[in-house]
């Protein structure tokens, strides 16, 4: 989200629930995990079509590094992370590619059962494209032992009229069948009618 959706959701989250999201991430989760989460929800990132590509490259070599060392929670991780706009994200993102011949989200990929990791691929993969990381949030809601209602219905809804029509065309690329036609397998009844409904929409 930008920063100004980020901070309209935090406003609403305080309003609803009578205290900040930053206090329920520090009091809910613990260690490196509630650092990492912390520093995502309260930063204002600055946002910027300029990119530096110098900087870029020294700082692809840092992210390399660190994974390289299994040193996943070093602060440059973290910095780099949560202070740079998400253009110049994209940008050290790729050249991390071009010059190390892997993403960096699979780079990331650990022997280790790690929510740590997890939650950095998540954070990567949302700035980087955030349509594939919410088409795999789909997926899984879908194709794993049920239907998962509350993240169907939370993406669905809050990506109708966005971007929902890209996250259709991903999911047909990965799974050879419509995001429609896995919801009614997946669903059935009123729920079935009330998502299939908000899936129409952005056809029209």
């Amino acid at each position: 989200p930008s920063a100004e959706e980020q901070l309209a959701f935090k406003r609403a989250y305080q309003a609803r629930y009578k205290h900040s999201l930053e206090e329920d991430v520090a009091s809910h989760f613990s260690g490196d995990l509630r650092n990492l989460l912390l520093l995502l929800v309260s930063v204002y990132r600055y946002e910027t079509e300029e990119t530096d590509k110098k900087l870029a490259q020294v700082e692809a070599e840092i992210l390399h590094d660190c994974i390289k060392d299994k040193s996943y929670n070093h602060d440059d991780i973290l910095r780099i992370l949560t202070t740079r706009s998400k253009a110049q994200l994209v940008t050290t993102f790729y050249h991390f590619k071009d010059a190390y011949g892997t993403p960096i989200t699979e780079s990331l990929a650990s022997d280790e059962d790690s929510v740590f990791i997890t939650a950095l691929q998540a954070a990567i993969l949302c700035i980087k494209s955030p349509e594939e990381y919410l088409e795999m949030v789909l997926s899984d809601a879908i194709h794993n032992h049920g239907a998962d209602k509350d993240a169907l219905t939370r993406v669905v809804i809050t990506r109708a009229e966005k971007d929902l029509g890209k996250i259709k065309e991903l999911h047909y690329k990965r799974h050879s069948v419509t995001l429609e036609e896995a919801v009614a397998k997946a669903t059935s009844g009123d729920y079935e009618t009330f998502i299939l409904t908000l899936l129409g929409k952005e056809d029209h």
